[in-house]
């Protein structure tokens, strides 16, 4: 019921179209005839640039390319040239069922160009509407285009669909199928049929994963996702609460005939813009005029890390760009805020690890305003700024244990460190240096350029190898000949602070002697005293001399008799 109303009304309005939107119509008919003669003589443009390469023998190669390519033009136009005829039979159609005289000529006539198959196959029909009688008639168009039910259209309105939408088809596989050369074979796209998605984003989805099962040449992807987009129109359509409603009943149910006519030059737009899309697609196989330069410098490349010796190669090449069109830089996602030059200036800091990957994308437009996309990747080694003073006299590595050796090779990416009289093992950022049974032992610093595979040892340093020094002993916090407390429990034997070796000596065992005590000294073993012990301390005179004769034994595993005074 609500379908029929909607028809209903519709029809009504119809009646009532006042003649400031007829003249709407006829305004918008003549701006888009004006921009299909600017597309229409674009394709031909690129056209003639592709035969002037083809007949000039200077380059036999070069030419010989242009002329197969210009066969790939003519297929083009052929497509192209059945579907503006068809577009073009049904505009007259329309005015001839609608009683026009379209044989009237001069200012008084409707066509003012006619249709030439020979010499213009694929310039529409001029036409001047505002000579049309019966501007406001909108069964006629309806019955040609799609006959009773505008969600079912059963008209030449259908064929006009269908045909386009071949044709779009036809257009990107003609287009994708292009010789890889000698690397044999040829790339070809299999175009879906899409006329249903979401938005834009989803459109563009389907059609990569299009791509996803064909073999497109990846500096087409982009032109041919262009036009495919361009001639893609949604099929159904909810209008005014009918459901389903096809594009062609969309379009022209109850339009005016200069709507009408209107809507189909809308359709010659799309296509002509479609084939000089095509056109420029092809013409780009081949060198010269598919991108405009009009600034040249030069740039020079080469390593980023270089040491005195090394041999170097440098890459010098001219670079051209245009002033007027700046490419669009990307940098890890986001867009580079400074381009000029024809470049985009990328400014970060020096961070992570060994290398910084930085990476993006730069695109440029050719004429046709069709965007070329490229990936750019740049690594860069990080140098770790680092001063070194030594001391020679103290070069001393000791016995059973872990001596910590930090490295650097200073210009280089890698730094390898070797031993000799000693091994190593790499830990964290250094290495520990384990001395064999020596007197002295040797570390060879080398460094290794990742970018020139290069290894270029550096120097060698000998050190002295020696036992750990002997620890002292305490009696809590009390080192010997200090007083110490009666109530302390605990001995320790470790390095006073003039001594820097992270160095733990084990207390194995221990005997105490106390001024006065006429008894067998206490003995124990561990760092911990007795009960014996403790008790003889706590009835001890204050003043007493206490005296700690120990065994200890520290990394190295050698045994050390260590003795301690202290006064209470």
């Amino acid at each position: 019921m609500i379908g029929m109303m909607y028809l209903v009304l519709t029809a009504l309005l119809a009646l009532n179209v006042s003649k400031s939107i007829l003249d709407a119509f006829v305004a918008i008919e003549e701006n888009i005839q004006k921009a299909n003669e600017t597309e229409f003589f674009r394709g031909n443009e690129k056209q003639a640039e592709l035969k002037e390469v083809a007949i000039d023998n200077s380059v036999p190669d070069r030419a010989k390319k242009a002329k197969a390519l210009l066969k790939v033009v003519d297929q083009i136009d052929k497509l192209t040239a059945a579907r503006i005829k068809e577009i073009d039979d049904l505009k007259l159609e329309i005015l001839t069922v609608c009683g026009e005289n379209l044989a009237l000529t001069g200012e008084e006539g409707i066509i003012t160009t006619k249709y030439d198959a020979v010499k213009a196959p694929l310039k529409p029909i001029r036409m001047n509407l505002s000579n049309v009688q019966a501007m406001d008639k909108y069964d006629e168009p309806m019955h040609i285009l799609i006959g009773e039910d505008i969600t079912n259209p059963k008209g030449k309105g259908i064929d006009l669909w269908k045909n386009f939408n071949k044709y779009r088809n036809d257009l990107v596989e003609t287009v994708a199928k292009y010789s890889k050369g000698e690397a044999g074979g040829s790339f070809f796209f299999k175009a879906p049929s899409i006329n249903a998605f979401k938005d834009q984003a989803d459109l563009n989805k389907q059609i990569e994963k299009a791509f996803s099962s064909s073999d497109v040449n990846q500096d087409d992807k982009e032109a041919i996702k262009k036009i495919y987009t361009s001639l893609t129109k949604e099929e159904r359509f909810e209008v005014h609460g009918v459901k389903n409603v096809h594009w062609i009943g969309k379009t022209f149910d109850h339009s005016p005939v200069v709507a009408a006519i209107a809507s189909l030059s809308s359709l010659q737009k799309d296509i002509l813009t479609a084939r000089a899309d095509a056109v420029a697609v092809v013409r780009s196989r081949i060198s010269g005029g598919e991108y405009s330069f009009n600034k040249i410098m030069a740039l020079a490349y080469g390593p980023e890390l270089a040491n005195s010796g090394d041999e170097i190669e440098v890459q010098v090449l001219m670079a051209a760009y245009d002033s007027d069109k700046q490419p669009t830089v990307t940098y890890n996602g986001g867009n580079v805020s400074e381009v000029k030059d024809g470049k985009g200036f990328v400014k970060t800091r020096a961070s992570g690890g060994s290398e910084m990957n930085l990476k993006g994308t730069i695109t440029i437009r050719n004429k046709s305003g069709i965007p070329k996309t490229l990936p750019w990747e740049k690594n860069i080694k990080i140098m770790k700024p680092m001063g070194t003073v030594s001391l020679p006299d103290l070069n001393v590595m000791y016995r059973g244990y872990p001596n910590k050796v930090n490295a650097v090779a200073s210009g280089y990416d890698q730094t390898i460190l070797s031993g000799q009289g000693c091994s190593l093992s790499k830990t964290g950022t250094g290495w520990i240096a384990s001395p064999e049974k020596v007197k002295t032992c040797k570390l060879t610093v080398s460094g290794k350029s990742s970018i020139t595979n290069k290894t270029v040892s550096l120097g060698s340093f000998e050190f002295r190898v020696m036992n750990l020094p002997n620890p002292e002993l305490y009696f809590g916090a009390s080192a010997s000949g200090e007083r110490a407390s009666r109530a302390e429990t605990k001995l320790f034997s470790k390095y006073p602070p003039e001594i820097p070796l992270n160095a733990t000596f084990r207390i194995v065992t221990w005997e105490l002697i106390i001024q006065g005590n006429p008894g067998a000294p206490p003995r124990g073993t561990g760092d911990v005293l007795n009960a014996q012990a403790i008790s003889l301390l706590k009835q001890a005179k204050p003043g007493s001399t206490i005296t700690f004769f120990t065994e200890v034994i520290g990394p190295d595993n050698v045994k050390r008799k260590k003795t301690g005074a202290y006064t209470l």
